[in-house]
């Protein structure tokens, strides 16, 4: 249990670092509050400069509001303490 809980933090404390992963974490997790999620993705999916790779992982993290809405309260919580 704490083995999870602790790689849990880590990958949220590794977005948080990366200042362009949380940029796009925190964007998709206010679209998806808003109910705007679907259109970001059909605009994504029609980009032609993003890689498939890229537009798979961007669908995927669309697909996990619970990640992309506890990234968001990590984010507001740490950057009060730092």
């Amino acid at each position: 249990m704490h083995e999870l809980w602790l790689r849990d933090l880590e990958s949220l404390e590794a977005i948080s670092q990366d200042t362009k992963a949380c940029d796009v974490c925190l964007r998709m997790a206010e679209l998806s509050l808003r109910g705007r999620l679907e259109p970001f993705l059909h605009e994504v999916a029609r980009d032609t400069e993003l890689d498939a790779a890229t537009k798979s992982m961007l669908a995927e993290l669309a697909s996990e509001s619970g990640f992309l809405h506890a990234v968001e309260d990590y984010v507001h919580r740490t950057r009060v303490l730092h």
